[in-house]
Order: structure tokens, then sequence, then C-alpha cells
């Protein structure tokens, strides 16, 4: 079984340490609390917390697993506990009661937890520590970047060689999600995509044809899909079926040992020349504009910046009203981080001042919805380097044509 080597998860700690005195100085430790979030720290994906002093060696706490967590984890300290009584006992016997002021994941747990924890730990003031999480989580390693440059190339595999030839009219969303799941697994998807926003869960991702991709949505995405059933709004309906006519937007995601990418492509039934000029000049915006943004993504870059560039060229050419979603579908941004989540931190939209890094990756996703036909566009995962956004998911943007 692949694991996490030490090294690799001090660099996260300095990293994190690092982000803590500079925008959390008052904070003398953190707890994290997700399981995301313990994996990225500690290198198993367990059933408990970790507790991450400023000075000192980290403690990973687990209620159940901790067998498979000290098989896994190359943390030196790693314990059982039943309650958050059993922290508090843990804190004071290792010196660290005469703390203060201590971060935590506040996302990382429920109401109810929460409200059981500062019961059982009351002597501490607690902080926010999501966004230095966030933002640590951001900035990939060699190791985490040679994961997710692997996963690109399979997932741009899957969407432009491998999916096209078995695409044909007739076929329902749902055929069209179960040929690409099988296509993804064969290819080594690990079939879980993960998400860090409250409530959001995705399976495969948005399989629409035509209208389909402006049905409304409460998915924070511009792609609108009908899904399966109204409890299950994934994937693909078999009750819609390709016909003449229609784009097929196809936007899903691929896990690679734990690491994501994310991709939109979409297709046409027919020639090339048969596409429709309205449909085909949206689709070519979309690819100027993603272009654009990845060229300036250099070291430097200013998010909140890039789409405000976005919002003018959409309003300057035309394409204001359905960029990015139509009516309740519109979305506030056009690109996210991506790593261990679908949605990380930095995110194209107002208020992510902070210039971006090497190192950070980030999907750019484009897309103009047009009523009476559907959605088209495109996305593609970027690495941040010094001479701009590097696709990691394939250079072929263009509507394929599928021959019927």
């Amino acid at each position: 079984m692949k694991t996490t080597p030490l090294a690799e998860l001090e660099n996260r700690f300095t990293r994190c340490r690092n982000l803590l005195n500079l925008y959390l100085p008052e904070a003398q430790g953190l707890f994290v609390f997700s399981r995301i979030n313990l994996y990225y720290f500690t290198g198993t994906y367990p059933n408990g917390m970790l507790w991450f002093p400023i000075d000192g060696e980290p403690v990973l706490f687990c209620r159940k697993g901790i067998e498979r967590a000290e098989i896994e984890s190359p943390l030196k300290n790693i314990l059982p506990f039943n309650s958050y009584a059993d922290i508090a006992q843990a804190l004071n016997k290792t010196g660290y009661n005469r703390l203060t002021t201590i971060a935590a994941e506040m996302n990382g747990l429920s109401w109810s937890l929460s409200n059981s924890f500062q019961k059982h730990l009351s002597g501490y003031k607690f902080i926010s520590g999501d966004r230095v999480i966030a933002m640590t989580r951001a900035k990939k390693s060699e190791a985490e970047l040679a994961i997710i440059r692997e996963a690109g190339k399979r997932h741009s595999r899957c969407l432009t060689e491998i999916l096209p030839p078995l695409l044909h009219i007739g076929m329902t969303e749902l055929e069209i999600a179960h040929t690409i799941s099988n296509i993804l697994f064969s290819l080594g998807h690990h079939g879980i995509q993960r998400m860090t926003g409250y409530g959001e869960e995705v399976y495969l991702g948005h399989i629409s044809i035509g209208e389909s991709a402006n049905y409304p949505s409460v998915f924070n995405g511009p792609v609108g899909l009908r899904g399966m059933h109204p409890i299950t709004p994934f994937m693909g309906s078999d009750e819609i079926r390709w016909m003449a006519g229609q784009p097929l937007t196809v936007d899903h995601g691929f896990n690679l040992d734990g690491y994501h990418t994310d991709k939109t492509q979409i297709y046409w039934p027919g020639q090339k020349n048969s596409i429709p000029d309205p449909i085909q000049k949206a689709h070519d915006f979309c690819i100027e504009i993603q272009q654009t943004i990845a060229k300036a993504l250099r070291p430097g870059a200013i998010p909140s910046q890039l789409w405000l560039d976005c919002l003018e060229s959409a309003k300057l050419c035309g394409f204001s009203e359905g960029f990015m979603g139509l009516g309740g579908n519109k979305v506030r941004f056009m690109g996210h981080g991506i790593g261990l989540a679908i949605d990380e931190y930095p995110v194209i939209a107002k208020g992510f001042d902070l210039p971006v890094e090497q190192g950070m990756v980030i999907a750019l996703e484009p897309k103009i919805g047009i009523q009476g036909v559907g959605m088209v566009g495109v996305e593609n995962t970027f690495e941040v380097t010094q001479s701009g956004g590097k696709s990691l998911t394939g250079d072929r943007f263009d509507i394929i044509s599928i021959d019927i």
C-alpha cells in the first residue's frame, strides 16, 4: 500500500506553521477534525482528530481504527481516545494546559460536536484555522503535482480519445454516464470525488444533453442537470436521449491516489460544419477566456482581478447573460483550486485578493448557457508555473464532433 513519507508531512507542517505565524500569530496550536485534512497532515484517513502545536510533535488521536493508523501514518504520536474529555487530559499531561488561544478547523465539526468539544476544553479560546489549512493545501509539493499530472493525462484520454467512438445518437444521459464510469475505472479512477463545501456532494459529475445543462441546480457550479432522481441529482437522467441538434456537456472529475483533476468536454452529433454559428462563437469565446486567464496564471497573479477581467470580456463580447450559467444557475466564479477535493482554495472570484503561488493547481471553467440550446464551454486543470498556467488535462478544447 502506498504511504506518505514523513519528510512530506514535515514539509506540510512547516508550511502550516509559517502561515499560522503570519495570519494567526496568537494561535499556539491547531486542531484538525475533518478526515480529508487529517489525511493531508497524517497520511491516513482516520476516525479521530489531530493536535498540531506550534512547537512540538503533532499528536493523532484515534477514536477507532488506531491499528490502521499506526500502519499507514509515519507520525510518532498516535493515541486512542473515547471522548473529548480524554483530549483535555492528554493536553494537561503534555504541558499544553498552559496554552490560551488555539486555532481550530471549525468547518470540520457539526454544531453538536463543536459544543461538546468546547465544553470539555473550556479553558481555551478558539479561533478559526480553516483559511490557514486551505492555504496550506493550496500549494502542492512535487509529489502531489506528480499525481495530479498523471491524473490529468488519464482524464484527457478518457474524454478525448476513448469516449468519442462509444457515443451515438439515442443514448440516454445515464447510459453515457455509465459508459464514462467504466472508462474511468479502467484508467485507475478511485471512484470517489470529495468536496469541502458544506453539504456539497457529487458522484462522477454532470452529464447533460441540450437544455438539461440549464436545468435548475443547487450544485455550486454553472452546469445544471436533471440527474437520476431528486434525491440523487448526479450523473444523468435515464429519460433524456441525445438527439440531433443538441450539444452534450460532460463535466466530471478524475481521482487518482486521492487527488483530483476537473475537466469539461462538449460533444456535437454530426459534422463540425453543422454546428450552429451562435453555439460555435460562444464556445470559441470560452476557449479564448480560458487561454487568456491561463497565460496570466503566474506567481503573483490576483484571482479577484482575473475574475473582473473575465466579466469585462463577457460584457464586451455580448455574453454576460449566459456567462457562468443561466438565471439561477449563474455562479460568481470562473475557476477554483483543486487537489484532495474538487473545490479548494483559491477561487477565481471576488474577495480572493492574495496572489497565487507556483505549485498551485486551479481548474478554469469558462462556460456559457444558451437559452433553448444548453451549455458550451471548457474546463481544464492548470498548474501555476513561472510561464503561466500549464494544462494538465490535455490541449484539445474544441467541440468534438460525433458521426451520426
